[in-house]
């Protein structure tokens, strides 16, 4: 199932200024596609956009050719597992009941879980590496298992898209590796299509086919990874210096540009206020 959006705009209110500027973008079924830019360059706002939960002053939404305003939440749900960037838990629940969420969509109100949810369950659980903490507490594991738990949950949906903001903030390489590498799983394997949000430039690079660079709410670039990171392109909109090298391989993400940010005298233009915003 494809994202499309024409001409984007969206303001908060009392906002000075637009949140989304103009923004088009066409993520085609079964791609891996990554949002990036600074902080406030409205990464996570395209994305509510996206999924219908923003309205936008001006443009057009489409999933999968439809305007997104013309789905269903339920309909949405069933086709698009979400993964937010913050979410707190209010009451006590289990790893497998949160990951039993995922099938609500699918259900009708008050029927009982039927062998396939069970099974879809059980096979999300399994993919995430969460099988083993399933009867835990959520708020007992770390943050990396928190976040697998959380990605299950939106396996168990069994959707045909993903979309996810900002899935491994604030984990270590080990918890960030597997879930980039589960999300490309997901579109090799299953011709699933993935967006995703994230921070990580060089995690970003290696794994996804487009990337979207967005900065203040407005398109600086699209394309491939080594189309859009450009060293010139990366020091302007982040506002420090950098050096792009190429991923050693092996792999099929050889050759991805990797950004590796350089010492700062603090005497050269990318030491000043204007460009603080990282």
């Amino acid at each position: 199932m494809s994202f499309e959006a024409d001409a984007l705009s969206f303001r908060y209110p009392a906002a000075q200024r637009r949140a989304l500027d103009d923004v088009s973008l066409h993520v085609r079924a079964g791609m891996f596609y990554g949002v990036v830019g600074p902080n406030g360059s409205g990464k996570s706002t395209l994305l509510r956009v996206l999924l219908g939960l923003l309205r936008p002053e001006s443009g057009n939404v489409r999933f999968g050719g439809k305007p997104v305003a013309h789905w269903s939440r339920r309909a949405l749900a069933q086709r698009v597992g979400v993964v937010a960037q913050d979410e707190e838990m209010v009451f006590p629940i289990a790893v497998r009941a949160l990951v039993t969420m995922g099938r609500y969509p699918h259900l009708g109100p008050w029927r009982a879980l039927r062998r396939e949810d069970h099974d879809a369950v059980a096979r999300a659980l399994a993919r995430c590496e969460v099988t083993e903490f399933s009867e835990r507490p959520i708020s007992t594991l770390s943050g990396g298992e928190r976040q697998r738990a959380r990605l299950a949950r939106a396996l168990a949906q069994e959707p045909e898209a993903y979309a996810l903001d900002e899935p491994t903030a604030a984990l270590d390489i080990a918890h960030e590796m597997t879930i980039f590498e589960l999300l490309a799983r997901l579109v090799r394997d299953d011709g699933a299509t993935v967006l995703v949000v994230t921070h990580n430039l060089n995690l970003a690079a290696r794994y996804a086919d487009r990337l979207l660079l967005l900065e203040r709410g407005r398109v600086v670039a699209e394309g491939t990874p080594t189309e859009v990171l450009t060293q010139e392109r990366v020091e302007q909109v982040w506002g420090w210096p950098v050096r792009i090298a190429r991923h050693a391989g092996p792999g099929p993400d050889t050759g991805a540009p990797q950004i590796v940010p350089l010492a700062n005298d603090f005497n050269s233009p990318f030491t000043s206020a204007g460009n603080c915003d990282v």
